[in-house]
């Protein structure tokens, strides 16, 4: 049975975290594994993968077979471009220093992405904020107008009560 890679699950309920591991395929999910290659958090946003590239890279050349999701993350961080650029390396398409070049620069391309969407997320998320501060701030000010408007009615009565009374005290003396 060929290698597997997969994730195991770790973390409480509710809140998953994952190892990336290599396992027997027919050891159970969680059960015994081989080598642990990377973690995934998908808590966070966007969701935080470590893989160490080149163990990745050599089992999967030594034939482990990624499950869906393992594959989708090994193609998100580019194990499965560098393993593409590393046969054509080995086809003689092009020369290592080459495929170095690649690489690097399609990893800078999607570091840029990811930093974009993160400053993104948190400038979205001030603006969020800054809105329902504002909507915070004008319901504050129509409470305030309304209890400052019930105040004076009371007052007003409180006056007209006074006076309704000071005449009949003066009468009486």
């Amino acid at each position: 049975m060929p290698a597997k890679m997969r994730l195991q699950r770790h973390g409480k309920k509710g809140k998953p975290f994952y190892h990336i591991v290599i396992a027997d395929g027919r050891a159970p999910r969680d059960g015994r594994f081989i080598e642990k290659i990377g973690t995934y958090n998908p808590i966070t946003n966007p969701a935080e993968i470590n893989i160490d590239l080149d163990k990745a890279v050599k089992w999967l050349q030594n034939g482990a077979q990624p499950t869906d999701t393992v594959r989708a993350i090994l193609s998100y961080k580019g194990v499965l471009y560098k393993l593409h650029l590393l046969k054509g390396v080995q086809k003689g398409a092009l020369t290592l220093e080459q495929a170095e070049v690649k690489f690097q620069t399609w990893l800078n391309e999607k570091l840029a992405k990811i930093e974009s969407k993160k400053k993104g997320l948190t400038d979205s998320e001030r603006n969020d904020r800054k809105k329902a501060l504002e909507a915070e701030a004008k319901v504050k000010e129509a409470k305030a107008a309304e209890v400052a408007k019930k105040m004076a009615i009371a007052l007003k009565l409180e006056i007209e009560e006074v006076a309704a009374e000071a005449p009949e005290t003066e009468t009486e003396a």
